[in-house]
């Protein structure tokens, strides 16, 4: 195989088109450089696969890539859907759920993250219909909690009440609405959620609904 069938087929593994799209593109001189010197038009080329993208999730979005309505991959470049390894949300937020979620196309670190061995702590802020009653901390730390239709007990998580209907939930797990189903297991209901942290990971100044690239310093941490 050439250099240039090497160079196409590394330029359609990140979306840019078809391998035989991407000949006529080196042909026709729209890719100049070398290395980690390439541009594509004069622009530089989009991360190598392995990359790790930080997003704050606004509600309505669901993480499918195939669901109808809204979809976090919508709030992507397009090309990022067409790269290969394919670029996977980290776990799932539901649609009116926002905040911290991951992307990512390295199945290794994906499975590493979903994985439940991991037990990387995960931080939400819920805003509940009804006061809490101030049984919830002990409720949710006690190892006891099971969860409707389950039969296993969720592992203890850390309650911390931060005003009459609102609080902080760190769990080191990830079931099915999880959050959502212990306020409902204590008694109350969730009007709003928001991950606020996942691991050492915070959403720090970036906009609802933007996104960016982990450091290589953030991504070494969650490898």
């Amino acid at each position: 195989m050439n250099d240039t069938r090497k160079l196409a087929k590394y330029l359609a593994g990140l979306g840019y088109g078809s391998r035989k799209e991407m000949e006529i593109a080196i042909r026709q001189g729209r890719i100049k450089g070398w290395g980690e010197e390439i541009t594509f038009d004069g622009e530089p080329l989009d991360p190598a696969p392995g990359m790790v993208i930080l997003m704050n999730k606004p509600a309505g979005f669901t993480c499918s890539h195939q669901d109808q309505g809204r979809l976090v991959y919508d709030l992507l470049p397009p090309r990022f859907i067409k790269r290969d390894p394919k670029l996977s949300s980290v776990g799932r937020l539901d649609a009116q759920t926002t905040g911290l979620l991951l992307f990512t196309d390295d199945g290794a670190l994906l499975h590493k993250l979903i994985s439940p061995k991991s037990e990387i702590p995960k931080t939400y802020e819920a805003t509940l219909a009804r006061p809490l009653e101030g049984h919830e901390a002990e409720l949710f730390a006690s190892g006891t909690l099971t969860l409707r239709g389950e039969d296993k007990p969720c592992l203890p998580a850390t309650l911390e009440v931060t005003g009459e209907c609102t609080a902080r939930l760190t769990l080191t797990e990830g079931r099915y609405h999880q959050a959502r189903r212990m306020f409902a297991a204590a008694g109350n209901h969730v009007e709003a959620l928001h991950r606020a942290r996942f691991g050492a990971l915070e959403l720090g100044d970036l906009a609802e609904g933007a996104w960016r690239l982990l450091t290589d310093a953030e991504r070494s941490e969650l490898a």
